[in-house]
């Protein structure tokens, strides 16, 4: 029975919404006798896990897993890279929202729906075919899901819609049946061009030269190499400002603009015009920002070349293997994926032949058809390492449908950077997967190549000895009594010099061969 108190505290426990059960038949609970029952658990917790120890090694064929993990310090820049690149991926087909989606993040989380259209100019159906390929693979990487594709016979583009009024028609109706958002057309359209396309198709409308320029920038690492593109698309742009309606025509400046003029040239300066003006400005902070990383690069370079040091370049089609071969040959552990402009920025690594001579060698960006012309501009100042080269390895994909179209266009773009002079070993990559057929017909168009396989190691050997016996080879000779006590000069000639004959005797290193003509003056005073 509860006592008035206690029925006082139900009623105002209710009235509060909460619930207080009181209960009348429990034990006296003793806190000391709590404590005294848990002394035990330690011990008895104790017992278990030395139990479960015994258990385990008891059993011979336990491995811990642990084990079997890479040590996170010996994982390569390259896979690092790689592994935050795909750290983040849309699973297709498990979409539920298929419209409606103005924005978003990443680019991996939706796909675009895009429709390609090629015109075909010059050249085979083959030709044709291989081109459209080529932009459905640039297209696929930039983060699209292609559609259709079509092209279409022309002695040239349209001047106005690029493909023409009748097959504007047919194009907007594939567009509306697929729910395309995108419109990818494989050439460099005029500002005119993209605008009447995108007004009878009612999306968007991208061409080639916009498509990679947003590859780049979606790989664009370092600094400099954010610069770079931000600059070409800074360019691209410049031409193609445009707006919906009016907006862009209206004139700006005074109290009647709507203060506008504050910043603006003053009254009738149009919105495009300011907008103009302003990327205009971007445009010349960026090149003084390009002016001074360059600096770096050539004060590198300007090192290499006092000491001599032979270098090699590595260029060619994109995604022909360069950064894998470069992993080959000099162990960089740089970035590796199959994908098209997979890494922008270049990387230098320091190697040595066999008798000791140390060399660079530096993979450069990858070249593609039509590379945009703004690209070569912007990336002029990392394209002169491969025109500063003492050797170029042009990496052709030799599992690629048309291997002398990717040599020809990356001939086009060395000759425009004036690298078309410099000694070229070709070097005809993914051996295991290419047509032996294909490889015999390319060795016989080039006689001064290797054939190699980066991902498996076939033929690497034969192709650094070829690269060694490329490379620049000292003229002076030499032949030289060396005191013990000027090592140093033994040391740079090993690194900087070939040595043909080299013996230690009573008076000091009786050494001959061929050096520098900076090095062999310093052994002059020591001539024999």
């Amino acid at each position: 029975m509860r006592t008035s108190g206690e029925r006082k505290l139900c009623r105002h426990t209710f009235g509060t919404g909460l619930r207080w059960v009181h209960m009348t038949n429990a034990p006296d609970f003793d806190l000391d006798a709590e404590l005294a029952r848990t002394d035990d658990w330690a011990h008895d917790r104790a017992d278990d896990l030395t139990d479960d120890l015994t258990d385990e090694r008891a059993d011979d064929g336990f491995v811990s897993g642990y084990l079997e993990e890479a040590d996170p310090e010996e994982e390569t820049l390259g896979a690092i890279e790689l592994a935050e690149r795909h750290a983040l991926r849309r699973v297709a087909g498990l979409s539920t929202e298929l419209e409606d989606i103005s924005e978003v993040e990443y680019r991996q989380l939706r796909l675009e729906r895009v429709v390609l259209v090629g015109v075909w100019t010059e050249g085979t159906v083959a030709d044709a075919e291989n081109s459209m390929a080529e932009l459905a693979l640039l297209a696929h990487t930039a983060g699209s899901e292609v559609l259709e594709a079509i092209y279409q016979r022309r002695q040239k583009p349209d001047p106005a819609t690029y493909i023409g009024r009748g097959k504007v028609e047919g194009l907007a109706e594939i567009v509306r049946a697929t729910g395309a958002d995108t419109v990818i057309c494989d050439g460099e359209l005029a500002p005119s061009q993209l605008r009447n396309l995108e007004d009878r198709l009612k999306v968007k409308v991208v061409d080639r030269t916009a498509l990679i320029l947003d590859i780049f920038a979606q790989h664009a690492k370092s600094r400099e190499g954010q610069a770079q593109v931000e600059l070409a698309q800074l360019n691209y742009m410049k031409q193609r400002l445009r707006g919906w309606g009016g907006n862009l025509s209206r004139q700006a400046g005074g109290r009647v603009s709507g203060g506008e003029g504050i910043g603006g040239r003053g009254p009738g300066e149009t919105k495009i015009e300011t907008d103009r003006r302003r990327i205009n400005t971007k445009i010349a902070k960026l090149r003084r920002d390009l002016a001074a990383m360059s600096g770096t690069r050539e004060t590198k370079r300007q090192e290499r070349r006092r000491h001599q040091v032979p270098s090699v370049a590595i260029a060619g089609y994109t995604n022909a293997g360069k950064s894998s071969l470069l992993n080959r040959l000099t162990g960089a552990g740089v970035l590796v994926e199959d994908a098209l402009f997979a890494t922008l920025d270049p990387t230098t690594r320091r190697t040595t032949t066999l008798d000791g001579r140390v060399y660079t060698m530096s993979d450069t960006v990858g070249f593609v058809r039509h590379l945009p012309h703004q690209l070569v501009e912007a990336f002029r100042s990392t394209l002169e390492e491969v025109a500063d080269a003492d050797l170029l390895l042009h990496v052709v994909d030799g599992s690629h449908p048309d291997p002398e179209g990717q040599i020809a266009a990356v001939r086009e773009v060395l000759a425009e950077i004036g690298a078309d002079k410099i000694p070229e070993l070709i070097v005809i990559n993914k051996a295991d997967i290419a047509d032996p057929m294909v490889l015999a017909r390319l060795q016989q168009r080039e006689p001064h190549s290797v054939v190699v396989s980066a991902a498996s190691g076939e033929g690497i050997e034969a192709a650094r000895a070829r690269i060694e016996s490329e490379l620049p080879h000292p003229g002076v000779g030499f032949d030289a009594l060396v005191p013990y006590d000027r090592g140093d000069l033994l040391n740079r000639l090993h690194q900087h010099g070939e040595i043909d004959s080299l013996e230690h005797t009573g008076e000091g290193t009786r050494v001959s061969g061929r050096a520098h003509a900076d090095l062999a003056g310093e052994l002059a005073v020591y001539a024999v």
